[in-house]
């Protein structure tokens, strides 16, 4: 698994001057396959950077098209991209990226028995949905299936970053940050959003992915970001397990 070809050591050569990624935290990145939930301003550059980075395997999951108002934000559509799935035109933009990269394109809303499979076929999931009804499913399948999960979230100038790590019998889950739902707060059509704030929630939510499947580095686990970009202060909140938390509380 540690055996990296002439042109991956060259590709990924800064990955691999960094001590705590090296050949073999290359090596991990090339076998790893993650699910990144929704194509739009935070999907858009945890796909870019991870495909960047060398993940073997993308699983990229939106049932969208491209409209003119997604370009002020979702940097992987493009003009030419209006009217095209959103998935279509990520993976288009991901094999410019790097063609090393197999993406596994779904033009769908997972839920049910197709969710629960693609989370357990993953070694990481992404949220980068946009309403709580899939943060929710996507949490309690990856709780079930022990794969990490990497939720954010931006709206207006505000941003939030954590990661659920289940193969930890000690990680919160996002059900013990929000018990109740109401989507209408994520509307970004109502609320806005600045641009640059998705791909710096984006950015972070590749990072803490990326150290989930090589292993180095501190996760986010047990810990919950929060950016105001209108300040530009960043502050962070201890987040503890639920002990009565209807998704993670009796699972060991």
């Amino acid at each position: 698994m540690s055996e990296l070809n002439n042109q991956q050591l060259l590709r990924y050569s800064r990955h691999i001057l960094l001590p705590a990624l090296d050949v073999e935290g290359q090596a991990k990145l090339l076998a790893s396959r993650a699910l990144i939930v929704g194509m739009g301003g935070l999907g858009s550059p945890v796909a870019m950077y991870l495909a960047a980075s060398g993940v073997g395997v993308l699983q990229l999951v939106d049932d969208d098209e491209v409209e003119l108002s997604n370009l002020q934000r979702q940097i992987a559509h493009g003009n030419a991209d209006i009217g095209r799935s959103k998935v279509a035109s990520a993976a288009a933009t991901v094999a410019e990226l790097n063609p090393e990269v197999s993406v596994v394109a779904s033009e769908c809303r997972l839920s049910g028995d197709a969710l629960h499979e693609a989370v357990a076929a993953a070694d990481v999931v992404v949220d980068a949905s946009d309403n709580f009804t899939t943060r929710f499913a996507l949490n309690a399948a990856c709780c079930a299936a022990k794969v990490p999960l990497v939720s954010g979230a931006a709206i207006r100038s505000e941003g939030q970053l954590s990661v659920f790590d289940f193969r930890r019998p000690d990680s919160p889950c996002y059900r013990c940050l929000y018990h109740d739902s109401d989507d209408a707060a994520l509307n970004c059509a109502e609320s806005g959003v600045l641009a640059p704030l998705v791909g710096m929630v984006g950015s972070m939510q590749a990072i803490e992915a990326l150290k989930c499947l090589a292993g180095f580095g501190d996760t986010l686990v047990g810990r919950l970001l929060l950016i105001d970009a209108a300040t530009m202060e960043i502050r962070q909140l201890r987040l503890a397990k639920d002990p009565a938390c209807p998704v993670c509380s009796a699972v060991t």
